[in-house]
């Protein structure tokens, strides 16, 4: 995991266990977590079940502060100028109750599963309303996914696998 974004991940760990908030770590870092590959990403993604669980206030507390909201998400930055990204998709809220927790420096990190990660890459891939660059990153995590563990492949719905199949 990029060395970055740590501070700001153990804090937002540290919060939401505190407030009781059911969540998990997803794009760029999750894919971090799951491979020894490098993957560089700006900021960390979270799926909560609900944006109005987000413990804002102790978020101000601890220095972060909300820069914007939108349809499905809530940013923000953090220590460091760490951009954080809160999402409410309704789609990760399984993948959130089956999420792993992994220790970073003695505090619980929750994050979503390798397969898990790996549907939710190809679904981004595959959104027209996103733009070509990010789908095409998207595919390409998940192709790396199944490079790296191709028993991915054996859980994937034929149309998921016809994704990856016609992925550039």
């Amino acid at each position: 995991m990029d060395g970055s974004k740590r501070a700001a991940l153990i804090e937002l760990a540290r919060i939401l266990a505190e407030a009781r908030v059911p969540y998990a770590v997803i794009g760029g870092v999750a894919l971090q977590i799951h491979q020894s590959d490098p993957r560089t990403t700006i900021d960390i993604d979270l799926a909560v079940l609900a944006r109005d669980q987000i413990p804002r206030e102790h978020l101000r507390k601890a220095g972060f502060r909300l820069t914007g909201t939108f349809a499905n998400s809530e940013n923000w930055i953090g220590p460091e100028q760490t951009p954080v990204q809160f999402t409410d998709d309704a789609t990760l809220a399984v993948a959130i109750g089956r999420a792993q927790e992994i220790s970073v420096e003695s505090v619980k990190l929750r994050v979503i599963g390798k397969f898990d990660l790996l549907r939710e890459k190809l679904r981004a891939g595959s959104d027209p309303a996103r733009r070509r660059s990010k789908r095409l990153q998207d595919l390409a995590d998940a192709h790396s996914l199944v490079e790296g563990d191709a028993t991915l492949l054996d859980r994937l719905t034929d149309a998921e696998k016809k994704i990856l199949d016609t992925a550039p």
